[in-house]
């Protein structure tokens, strides 16, 4: 697969992790399906990580086999952490 192909599948992941993500997380997110997608792209870098402390391939894992059951579980996690982080980061920025 070359560089336009990876490119499209991990913006169809992100947007797939991210919308799941957002409906697991307790709340209102107030983002569009641009930030959810970055958010998914990034959580499934960090559910790697994680995935990496726990013995598996890591980030490796994602990206060589995004479609395993293990990748996504490990991607939503991922996901669902960094939206808490960027809740935070935002929550005093929407007032008026």
């Amino acid at each position: 697969m070359g560089f336009i192909g990876a490119l499209i599948s991990w913006l169809i992941i992100g947007a797939i992790i991210g919308l799941i993500a957002r409906a697991i997380m307790p709340g209102k997110q107030a983002m569009g399906i641009g930030m959810t997608i970055v958010l998914g792209v990034v959580g499934a870098v960090v559910g790697g990580f994680i995935g990496g402390l726990f013995g598996s391939k890591g980030v490796s894992g994602v990206f060589s086999d995004p479609w395993s059951i293990w990748t996504i579980v490990l991607s939503v996690i991922g996901a669902l952490i960094v939206m808490f982080i960027y809740g935070l980061a935002t929550r005093g920025s929407n007032r008026a």
